[in-house]
């Protein structure tokens, strides 16, 4: 059971990292990466999460994984309403497996791995657009990482996935400006 409720955003990043990571990511790995975010482990095992199913919900998170590297907020809305238009998605409050009430967005009960996932990603991220007002997610700016995030809130635009990328990028910057001082070699 998850603490404080599901967290789709944080879901999608860590699957949409996991992929890029790893293009053929196995269906064992999509199954601990949904357990931890609060899948049930008898919904990820056997027949009821298949290698078809692991196969359509990666090709839905390599969807949506466009979005997330979106940088303009139209066109991140407009494509978000796409998608959620295709899953025919349809809100509704849902208790299962001893969670607290969350919303589902999808065509029901008998919706697939890929359609769900595509739903409640495309959902999420259209809460965070109207929420905040401008995209909040993004990939780190540091050209040595490829990482996604998603952003802290409505203060200034985060460029970085981690305080680490933006350090060394900050770094890397003022040694070039101190190599570029005259005088210096």
């Amino acid at each position: 059971m998850t603490e404080h409720g599901f967290r789709p955003a944080e879901r999608l990043i860590e699957l949409a990292n996991a992929v890029r990571a790893d293009p053929g990511l196995p269906r064992e790995a999509f199954a601990a990466l949904l357990t931890r975010h609060g899948e049930s482990p008898a919904d990820l095992s056997g027949p009821a999460f298949s290698a078809a199913d692991a196969d359509g919900l990666r090709a839905a998170v390599v969807r949506i994984t466009a979005v997330l590297t979106e940088t303009d907020a139209d066109r991140a809305a407009h494509t978000l309403n796409t998608l959620l238009a295709e899953c025919g998605a349809r809100p509704r409050l849902s208790r299962h497996d001893g969670h607290a009430w969350h919303l589902h967005i999808d065509r029901g009960e008998g919706a697939g791995w890929a359609d769900w996932f595509l739903a409640s990603s495309a959902l999420a991220l259209a809460q965070l657009l109207s929420e905040h007002g401008r995209i909040s997610w993004g990939e780190c700016a540091s050209p040595r990482c490829t990482a996604l995030y998603l952003g802290n809130g409505p203060g200034s635009a985060r460029r970085y996935c981690s305080t680490t990328c933006a350090s060394r990028e900050r770094v890397a910057a003022h040694r070039r400006r101190r190599r570029a001082e005259p005088g210096r070699t």
